[in-house]
């Protein structure tokens, strides 16, 4: 297929393949508000439930046929993408919704916002929509992807909100969990006379009413982004006190090439192959002690100690994988301490012109973010965050600490010593 051509609002193209990726773009320049992207699943106009909401406190409907994938960052540009599944979808769902949200101010400070739809088979452009008339919209349904006599369509939309995430998400049925409001006070009221009751002639009696099942919980939007003023979260907080707590590390490699000839060479033989390894040191509450990496295999385990499993080992740092850790919060009470930190493996001497960012995802409550500041010194390791239990809750504390191992010393034992860990350290390989 070739290359498509931009669409005007309104408009309505084909979606021939059977799984595509809906990219959202835009250029990143100082000021501009960060933008989230979210998904919708409806049937008839609303979602059924709070689970056909895809965003990124919830980054997976049940049926798998939506999936939100995170963002990247690259040459001035952030692209952020949703995969969708056609042969998964639920056959009551007829529309899903594509929207963008501005955290920190309006679109009209947001430049260069695109759609587009992407066949992830052989990368051609089915469709894609620009945004450029945004003004106090702090939401957007940038385009849909509906149902129309058996065949999936894409139509461009551009229906602008000035009430936020949670204004566009209330419209389709959303219950948004919103900061309590302190109730006003009321003026103390007379009890009403009281009445001596009536004999009521005698009859059988009739079964209580079954009490409704409680409603569930609202989607919470809150995200939180740690930062060296404010490095700390509780987990409980931010609802995340059950199921797997997935930890994800993702990069770019910043190429300033200043010069040519044999200076552009080693730059990009340096980085090439670049891979970094998510690590996690855990202490138990019995006091054992490990190391999860993929070094010597030591993947862990999600069902019986340590409770964190390394998903596998990524050299990309690409959006949709990098490295993944996940803790299972089921077992959060076993847990004492758990230090996540990357090394250099190969690839680079060092963490410089590297851009990271570290999401810990809670299957049950709110994202927390944070990104890595520029590395200045000759570092081959470096933390990331410590958990720490008070024997009930789980404090997530920003490190993004860069350590510079002494001549012949592992990162693992650099970091060991940096935080006490107290552990006997022999050679490993992949």
């Amino acid at each position: 297929m070739g290359a498509s051509m931009t669409m005007q609002k309104g408009t309505n193209v084909a979606v021939p393949a059977r799984t595509v990726r809906v990219e959202l773009g835009r250029r990143t320049s100082p000021g501009t508000p960060d933008v989230d992207a979210s998904a919708l699943l409806l049937v008839s106009g609303k979602v059924r439930s709070d689970a056909d909401f895809v965003f990124y406190n919830q980054p997976e409907h049940a049926s798998g046929a939506v999936r939100h994938e995170g963002k990247q960052t690259s040459a001035g540009a952030v692209t952020e993408s949703l995969a969708v599944d056609f042969s998964r979808m639920e056959p009551a769902i007829d529309r899903v919704v594509i929207a963008a949200s501005a955290d920190g101010g309006t679109f009209g400070r947001v430049t260069g916002l695109y759609v587009r739809i992407v066949n992830p088979a052989d990368g051609s452009e089915i469709a894609r929509f620009e945004s450029a008339d945004a003004t106090v919209e702090t939401a957007f349904i940038l385009g849909e992807l509906y149902l129309r006599q058996g065949a999936w369509k894409f139509r461009a939309v551009g229906q602008g909100y000035d009430t936020g995430l949670a204004g566009l998400a209330t419209d389709f049925g959303i219950s948004v969990d919103e900061p309590q409001q302190a109730p006003s006070p009321r003026q103390p009221q007379q009890a009403p006379p009281s009445r001596q009751p009536q004999r009521a002639p005698e009859q059988p009696a009739r079964p209580a009413a079954p009490t409704p099942p409680p409603a569930p919980p609202a989607v919470r939007l809150t995200k939180v982004t740690l930062t060296k003023e404010a490095p700390t979260v509780s987990l409980s907080k931010q609802g995340g006190t059950s199921g797997a707590l997935r930890v994800n590390l993702n990069w770019e490699v910043r190429k300033q090439f200043k010069g040519w000839g044999a200076k552009l060479g080693r730059a990009v033989a340096m980085h090439a192959d670049l891979d970094l390894d998510l690590c996690a040191l855990y202490e138990l509450t019995d006091g054992s002690k490990g190391v999860v990496q993929a070094l010597g295999n030591a993947f862990g385990s999600l069902r019986q100690p340590p409770y964190i499993l390394l998903d596998g080992d990524d050299r990309t740092g690409a959006v949709s994988s990098g490295e993944n850790l996940t803790v299972n919060l089921d077992h959060k009470d076993r847990l004492r301490r758990v230090l996540i930190f990357v090394t250099v493996y190969e690839g680079a001497r060092s963490f410089a012109d590297l851009h990271a960012t570290v999401t810990l995802q809670p299957q049950n409550g709110a994202a927390i973010d944070f990104s890595l500041d520029e590395c200045t010194v000759p570092s081959t390791v470096c933390a990331l965050a410590l958990i720490t239990s008070d024997g009930g809750d789980l404090t997530v504390q920003r490190e993004a600490r860069y350590l510079v191992p002494q001549r012949g010393v592992s990162p693992q034992r650099t970091i060991d010593a940096a935080y006490g860990w107290g552990m006997n350290w022999t050679p490993g390989r992949k």
